[in-house]
């Protein structure tokens, strides 16, 4: 049965740009969500701008973009911003040429690359944690040691779980918080709902503010993203949150949608 949901499907459909996260929006894991490729059609048809803006750190442009062609959609890789790259792009704005120590997956390590960075593990100017299979004791006593003596602590993003196709699982937040623990450091996210991400996105998108429309899963970060940065929001009831988990929280969506199947047929 379909939830409850409150949206204008024509004010929605009248934007030109659109800023989509992926994970609980486009799919859980490798399962592609319901209505998926019909929206993405509709976007090309419709000669919308969009771009799909995860907070997810291990996976490149090149690699999403593969990604979604295993799943049956084609999409460029000029259509994707992760918190990978914005993490660098950051890193490298307050330190060229700088130095890390990365608990990641390649997708992190290789945009830090891209930027200049190279990777340090005995005196790196920062310590930076995003999402990772690998994750172990060693990794967080080798991380906590280094921002205990003074590298500066950074996350890909501030996510404490994720969906996938068999259930949540931890993301950055939780993995991080060993070391902010044991260190007693605060660490700077970088992904949303930090307005650089998003200011970074309206700029790839080349449209206005007002002109433009942020769907996403997240209460805590892309529905906040939109709130603090002044562009609407629609948040999708496909991923972390249900409409009791909206009542938490004191702050609300523009609008609420089953999925982003509700752009072209009833979820």
């Amino acid at each position: 049965m379909a939830h409850k949901v409150s949206f204008d499907l024509e004010k929605i459909k009248a934007k030109k740009g659109f800023i989509c996260d992926m994970d609980g929006v486009i799919y859980h894991g490798n399962m592609l969500l319901p209505g998926v490729k019909e929206f993405v059609e509709w976007l090309t048809k419709e000669n919308k701008r969009f771009l799909f803006l995860t907070n997810s750190s291990e996976r490149s442009p090149r690699e999403l973009s593969r990604k979604l062609s295993r799943l049956g959609l084609d999409v460029s890789e000029d259509h994707f911003y992760t918190s990978a790259m914005a993490t660098a792009a950051f890193l490298k704005s307050q330190k060229p040429d700088g130095s890390a120590y990365v608990i990641g997956e390649a997708g992190l390590i290789n945009a830090l690359y891209d930027e200049g960075f190279y990777m340090n593990d005995v005196n790196p100017d920062y310590v930076v944690v995003g999402e990772t299979s690998s994750y172990n004791w060693e990794k967080i006593e080798k991380a906590t040691l280094l921002v205990s003596r003074g590298a500066k602590l950074i996350g890909a993003n501030p996510d404490l779980s994720g969906p996938t196709e068999d259930g949540i699982v931890p993301a950055t937040g939780a993995l991080i918080s060993p070391i902010v623990q044991a260190s007693g450091k605060r660490a700077y996210f970088v992904g949303k709902p930090n307005p650089l991400m998003m200011r970074h996105a309206i700029r790839l998108l080349q449209v206005s503010v007002e002109d433009a429309m942020i769907i996403g899963d997240r209460m805590d970060t892309d529905i906040i993203a939109g709130i603090e940065s002044e562009i609407e929001t629609t948040l999708v009831l496909s991923g972390v949150t249900d409409l009791e988990t909206v009542k938490e929280f004191p702050y609300r969506p523009t609008y609420i949608m089953n999925g982003v199947c509700d752009f072209t047929a009833d979820c």
